[in-house]
C-alpha cells in the first residue's frame, strides 16, 4: 500500500521515538512529506539518516510552549513546502502521582506541553491551513482523558483538556475545510510503559478483551486515516484506540 498522504505536507510533533516517530514513518511510507518536529536539538537525525524514507523526513527543532519559536519555525516551513496538510500533536509529558503527592512543577510541565503546546500548533497550523483550502489536525489524547484512571490525576486532565478542545476546534475550524479529531490510546508500549512495573499493571491488563497492550503502529494506522481523505467528512470525534478494553 503506498501513497495515502502522496504530496501532503505533514508535521508531527514529539516524533523521537514511540507513537511520533512510528507515525513519522508510516506517513512517510504512504508518499507523505513529514516535518518532523521535537524540542531536543538532533533528537531526530540518526534515527531519520538510517530509515529508509528518509527523503521524506525533515527534522525541524523548536519548543512547542515557545510561541516565538513556532511562529518563526513556521514560517520556514511555509516558505519551504508552501503549505499544511496535517498536524498530529503528539508532543507529551507524563507524571503518575496520586492526590495528595501532585508535584507543582510536574503539573506546570504537563499542562505547559499536553495543551497549552497543542492549542499553540493548532492556532499556527490552521492559519497556514486555511489558507490553503483546509487540512486535518489530529491531537493525540488518551483514554485516560476520556475515563480517568488512579494514580493519573493531573495527566488525566491535560488529556480531557485536550479533548475538549479538539470538540471546539473541529466546530470552529470546520467552515475553513479544517478537520480535527482526537486519537485516544489505551495502554502503550513506549519508552515510558518501559519504565513502569508491569506487575501494576497487570490488572488493568487483563481488562483489554484482546489480550495485549497496544504498540505504537496500532496508534499510528488510526491517525493516517484520519489524515487521509478517507477520513474527509470525519471531524470532532475522538477514537480510541484501546483494544476493547473494559471500563
Amino acid at each position: 500500500m503506498y501513497g495515502l498522504l502522496k504530496n501532503k505536507v505533514c508535521i508531527i510533533t514529539g516524533e523521537s521515538r514511540g507513537i511520533g516517530k512510528e507515525t513519522a514513518e508510516l506517513f512517510a511510507s504512504e508518499g507523505a512529506m513529514v516535518i518532523v518536529n521535537s524540542s531536543s536539538a538532533g533528537g531526530a537525525d540518526e534515527w531519520i539518516n538510517k530509515s529508509k524514507y528518509k527523503d521524506n523526513l525533515k527534522a525541524y527543532y523548536f519548543d512547542i510552549t515557545d510561541n516565538s519559536a513556532i511562529h518563526e519555525n513556521m514560517l520556514l516551513i511555509k516558505k519551504e513546502f508552501r503549505r499544511i496538510d496535517v498536524l498530529v500533536n503528539n508532543a507529551g509529558i507524563e507524571y503518575n502521582e496520586l492526590i495528595g503527592m501532585v508535584s507543582y512543577e510536574h503539573m506546570d510541565k504537563m499542562f505547559k506541553v499536553n495543551v497549552y503546546g497543542t492549542i499553540n500548533m493548532i492556532q499556527a497550523a490552521s492559519r497556514i491551513m486555511s489558507r490553503n483550502g483546509g487540512g486535518s489536525i489530529i491531537n493525540i489524547s488518551s483514554m485516560a482523558g476520556i475515563r480517568g484512571n488512579k494514580g493519573q490525576f493531573v495527566y488525566s486532565a491535560t488529556k480531557g483538556a485536550v479533548i475538549a478542545a479538539t470538540k471546539s476546534a473541529a466546530k470552529e475550524l470546520a467552515q475553513k475545510n479544517i478537520r480535527v479529531n482526537s486519537v485516544a490510546p489505551g495502554l502503550t508500549q513506549t519508552e515510558m510503559m518501559e519504565k513502569t512495573d508491569i506487575k501494576k499493571l497487570q490488572s488493568r491488563i487483563d481488562n483489554i478483551c484482546m489480550g495485549r497492550i497496544a504498540q505504537p503502529k496500532d496508534i499510528a494506522g488510526a491517525c493516517l486515516l484520519l489524515a487521509s481523505d478517507y477520513a474527509s467528512y470525519i471531524s470532532g470525534q475522538i477514537i480510541p484506540v484501546d483494544g476493547c478494553t473494559i471500563m
